[in-house]
């Protein structure tokens, strides 16, 4: 018997080598040998140790903190390259848009067409006049609705006859108002030419500003955007070629707005030849704040013709540069060295040797009297110049009138106008949007008279600036504010005259305050009736000189407004004097007083 102890485990042999059996790790075996001769062979009953079985189940692996380091690393690399990305595409298309806008066209205008009103038959007219003669009567009461029906077959032809007839006279107004417009365009009248033009600058990314005409010649300032507001980076490459984003070099910011003033001078220059057809040159300056000092100055400026700016090939953004070569008398802040370099510094330019120039900035002075405030009232100027978003949805002028709204007024006409008194001149019909120049003696006194029936109004009066705002609350004149400018502009009082309520007002023109440009007159429905302006019947407005010449206007029956501006007075230059407009208006705001008074800076609590 032997016993054998191993790293392997334990096994005991017994017997001759000719028959020994052993036991112990790995299982009973017998073996036996004769000479070099050797056999072994397994009994049973125990398990090999290679070939153990093993129950293998799943399990979960928790990841190492190195992988998870490794995952977040990996997370945070792939947001900062979408941020980049991101970022490169975002700056990319800014440039691209700030500096192609000289690219785009613009149509040239053409005289404007008047669309036809709608044509009506006689079919419509029964059916209208038909609904109104039935209303109210029930279906069991035959012989009233026979009657009724045949009221209606009586003024359908009637009613039809005088709507086409109305709506014939208003085409015909439409046309003569587009005539007289187009001519007055063409021919640089200077107020037509500034609005058609200041309308087309509304959306510009540059704010720009018409501010005169000499003959054919046009002048325009240009806000350019300050170079600061430049983004600080701008997309570059990598060494190995990978797009990156790279701080912008003070050379690079200096080229990249060089490049936008270019490009929306040239665009203004295209859309100002556009819009004012007998406009042969355009004298232009822009203006801008200066980096170094944060003050306001001008940075350019020159003459630039028609011919010029439309036989330029503008293709491409470098284009944009051109408008220092193609233009006369040019002057920029950015110039370029005699080694190629732009300048590193954007002073302001020297404006005494321009006349028009100065004089513009001099007519800008306010109370103030600093260089300073007058530069920074014309650029707020310059940004508050959108006509487009403060103009008042103009009135439906083909607007057909209800067929109770013509038998009223057939039944109660409309009043002539009332005979001139001795030593005056008869009453002038105006129509809406016709504006004169008011006589010197309208200066003095003016008497406004707002005659109406059908149901309750308010006259009202705004002493405004220039751009139609009042400077303070007490410029606005109403029922509880009768009064202003130290009695200048007034309401005198409201009073029944027959089958007609009058509320008359009086304007000393020439004793107005010099901040006082325009005076806007206006009528708002009483609140309290809920009712809109459609309601009024035989609304007209009389003015007249006290001593000479006088004016009568009929605003709309609009049912969709509950307030309308009927007319306004302004201040005007011609030839170098002074004068006072006069123009007929009729728009008006469906929310009545409250829009009325915003529109015009009245602060509404």
């Amino acid at each position: 018997m032997s016993v054998r102890i191993s790293t392997r485990g334990v096994r005991t042999s017994v017997g001759p080598r000719a028959a020994r059996i052993s036991v112990g790790t790995g299982g009973t075996r017998i073996s036996s040998g004769v000479g070099p001769l050797y056999a072994s062979s397994s009994l049973g009953g125990g398990r090999r140790r290679n070939s153990t079985s093993r129950t293998t189940g799943s399990r979960t692996v928790a990841p190492s903190a190195a992988q998870l380091e490794r995952a977040r690393r990996q997370a945070e690399r792939a947001q900062q390259e979408a941020e980049r990305d991101a970022a490169i595409a975002q700056l990319t298309e800014l440039r691209r848009q700030t500096t192609s806008v000289h690219l785009q066209s613009f149509t040239p205008i053409r005289p404007p067409v008047v669309p036809r009103p709608q044509q009506l038959s006689l079919a419509w007219a029964l059916a209208e006049a038909q609904a109104h003669h039935l209303a109210g009567l029930g279906i069991f009461a035959r012989a009233e609705r026979a009657a009724a029906k045949r009221r209606a077959e009586e003024d359908a032809p009637t009613y039809l006859a005088a709507e086409e007839a109305r709506l014939q006279a208003v085409h015909s107004e439409l046309m003569a108002e587009a005539t007289q417009w187009w001519q007055a365009l063409t021919a640089n009248d200077e107020e037509t030419v500034c609005e058609a033009v200041n309308y087309a600058f509304s959306d510009n990314a540059a704010a720009g500003c018409a501010v005169g005409v000499d003959g054919a010649v046009l002048s325009v300032v240009m806000r350019q955007q300050d170079i600061d507001t430049l983004p600080a980076q701008m997309p570059g490459l990598t060494p190995s070629g990978r797009p990156t984003l790279k701080t912008l070099s003070k050379r690079d910011r200096t080229m990249w707005w060089l490049s936008t003033l270019g490009s929306n001078v040239v665009a203004t220059l295209k859309e100002a030849f556009a819009v004012a057809p007998g406009i042969t040159a355009v004298d232009l300056a822009v203006l801008t704040r200066l980096p170094d000092t944060q003050r306001l100055g001008f940075v350019a400026y020159g003459r630039w013709t028609r011919q010029a700016i439309e036989a330029g090939p503008w293709r491409e953004p470098t284009d944009a540069l051109r408008f220092l070569d193609i233009g006369q008398d040019v002057a920029c802040s950015v110039t370029t060295t005699a080694s190629g370099n732009l300048s590193s510094s954007i002073k302001p330019l020297n404006t005494n040797r321009l006349p028009g120039l100065q004089s513009l900035l001099d007519h800008a002075q306010d109370d103030t009297g600093s260089d300073e405030a007058t530069l920074a009232g014309l650029d707020g100027d310059l940004l508050a110049n959108n006509p487009a978003a403060h103009s008042a949805p103009l009135p439906d002028r083909y607007r057909i009138r209800p067929f109770a709204e013509w038998k009223t007024q057939t039944a109660h006409p409309t009043p002539p106008p009332a005979p001139a008194l001795p030593g005056r001149a008869p009453a002038t019909a105006l129509t809406p949007g016709q504006n004169l120049v008011l006589p010197e003696e309208g200066w003095q006194g003016l008497l406004i008279a707002f005659s109406f029936a059908g149901a309750d109004a308010d006259l009202t009066l705004f002493l405004t600036d220039a751009d139609g705002q009042v400077t303070c609350d007490e410029d606005f004149v109403f029922y509880n504010h009768p009064s202003a400018a130290q009695g200048a502009a007034r309401l005198l009082g409201k009073q029944s005259e027959g089958l007609h309520t009058v509320e008359r007002a009086a304007l000393h023109l020439a004793a107005l305050p010099a901040h006082i440009q325009r005076v806007t007159i206006a009528i708002n429905m009483d609140v309290d009736t809920g009712l809109t302006c459609g309601a009024l019947t035989h609304a007209s407005l009389y003015m007249d000189c006290v001593t000479g010449a006088a004016w009568t206007f009929q605003p709309p029956a609009d049912p969709g407004i509950r307030a309308m501006t009927i007319a306004e007075l302004y201040r005007h230059t011609i030839n170098g004097q002074q004068v006072w407009k006069l123009r007929a208006n009729g728009q008006g705001w469906a929310d009545g007083l409250d829009g009325l008074a915003r529109a015009h800076g009245v602060n509404i609590t």
